[in-house]
């Protein structure tokens, strides 16, 4: 492999030749080969705007010459493209606060910014990374700036696939209104409920969620931009800051703005710990809401077989015709593993230390990885799943009819010890209710076929 020499304040390395990134990211590479993942694009895309906006700023301020702005601005540019996604090679695991996810950054656009000056990679003029492409910025301020514009870009697709399922599950609640079944208590029989209401409380629930996301997520919109390393501002330009986010505000369409505090918003990660929660309570609902669909379609013989997911794939590889609660099944699975994330996350914010919070890239992974996973699974759960639910109406009406819970209608005519015996009676002989309750005179049959109704006792439909 060709390679090139590079020096900075600790020695050379050999670079290869063709990379963009230089010296300092590959001893990163080489001091963390961890896990071999990276952190989402939308950091990088993130950070390709901050260096832009910079670049423009300090050019505008005078402290960058234009030829240097413009030639950091075309690289950002490219970078915005989507080139270079090869060149961000540094571990999700490195060195704290994310300094070498920036230089990283920082790097690869300087020596593309010389390229278009007509100089070589890797020798840094007359664009340099830390002079140049770093000016007024510190990974202080730049990697949570970053960080805070990459969960808004996935706060749409979030939200839009929560919203998605929402809406299926509406959809499903006009669907199974008129169909009554036995409600279920501690996984005992309880009094009948209609399952369009129980798909229009899953529906709430999820929109709850999704309201709950989107509040959170608009606490990112303060940016602590410009204060450099500890929130000062030193080595920023006093018009530097409101200049460098009012341009991001235009190219990003967030009402982005300067944070109240910039040294608060530097030490602190609370809106991130704040948003991660509202990911684990969305995850939180959605196991709750797979557990009910395994429960309702378990059998198909032998369990409740109240509702059929859709066969999507066979279940076993050894019992044929098997077919199993697939995408439920995954569904909670990710679930877990956000709540892993959101574990993860709350460590990282209570462990900043003074004027900084250096666990800066483990919180940016375990946010923004929950995010896209649960983008994805919401959309899968509402279409290979939810959309394709139907009932066994007819099972469900008389497992309602069937079930104890009724004689709860009776308590406040006959009394609850009376009901209790019926309860009692019926379940040790297996005669129905009513034929208990007129056979020893506590209600006429007209009475009781009208108080025992199970579609009168799950109420109206809800839709």
């Amino acid at each position: 492999m060709a390679t090139r020499l590079e020096r900075d304040f600790l020695g050379t390395r050999r670079i290869p030749a063709s990379a963009y990134y230089g010296i300092q990211t590959f001893r990163a590479v080489e001091n963390f080969p961890i896990s071999g993942l990276r952190l989402p694009v939308e950091m990088v895309r993130a950070y390709g705007l901050i260096k832009k906006a910079a670049a423009l700023t300090n050019a505008q301020l005078g402290l960058l010459a234009r030829r240097h702005g413009r030639a950091i601005v075309r690289a950002c540019d490219e970078l915005l493209q989507g080139k270079f996604a090869d060149q961000f090679v540094v571990d999700v695991y490195q060195a704290g606060a994310g300094t070498s996810v920036n230089m990283n950054v920082n790097e690869v656009l300087a020596n593309r910014a010389n390229e278009f000056l007509g100089a070589r990679r890797g020798t840094y003029r007359p664009v340099h990374p830390n002079d140049h492409v770093n000016m007024a910025q510190s990974t202080n301020d730049t990697f949570p700036t970053a960080l805070r514009l990459a969960a808004l870009m996935k706060t749409p697709p979030l939200l839009e696939s929560l919203e998605e399922l929402e809406r299926v599950l509406r959809r499903k609640a006009r669907q199974f209104a008129p169909v009554v079944k036995p409600g279920r208590t501690h996984l005992q029989d309880a009094v009948p409920v209609r399952l369009g209401r129980e798909f229009g409380a899953y529906a709430l629930a999820v929109a709850k969620c999704r309201r709950r996301i989107d509040d959170t997520a608009r606490l990112l919109h303060e940016l602590n931009l410009g204060g450099t390393a500890v929130g000062t501002g030193l080595n920023a330009h006093p018009r530097y800051r409101t200049a460098a986010i009012r341009l991001l505000r235009r190219w990003t369409a967030f009402p982005v703005r300067p944070a109240e505090d910039l040294m608060e918003c530097t030490q602190s990660l609370g809106d991130f710990a704040r948003l991660s929660s509202s990911l684990r309570e969305y995850s939180l609902e959605l196991i709750r809401i797979a557990n009910d669909l395994r429960l309702m379609s378990s059998g198909p013989h032998t369990g409740l077989g109240e509702i059929d997911l859709p066969a999507v794939q066979p279940g076993s590889s050894i019992m044929p015709g098997k077919v199993n609660p697939v995408v439920a099944e995954m569904t909670a699975m990710v679930a877990f593993q956000v709540i892993g994330h959101d574990a993860t996350v709350a460590m990282a914010c209570q462990a900043g230390q003074l004027e900084l919070n250096v666990m800066m890239p483990v919180v940016a992974y375990n946010l923004l990885q929950p995010m896209q996973i649960l983008t994805t699974t919401s959309r899968v759960l509402a279409r290979r799943c939810v959309a394709g639910i139907t009932v066994h109406a007819a099972r469900c009406r008389a497992d309602a009819q069937r079930s104890l819970a009724l004689v709860t209608a009776l308590a406040p005519t006959i009394g609850y010890l009376h009901a209790a015996n019926v309860a009692k009676r019926s379940l040790a002989s297996g005669r129905p209710i009513i034929e208990l309750v007129v056979e020893h005179g506590l209600l006429s049959r007209r009475d009781a076929a009208r108080l025992l109704d199970p579609a009168k006792l799950a109420g109206p439909p809800r839709v």
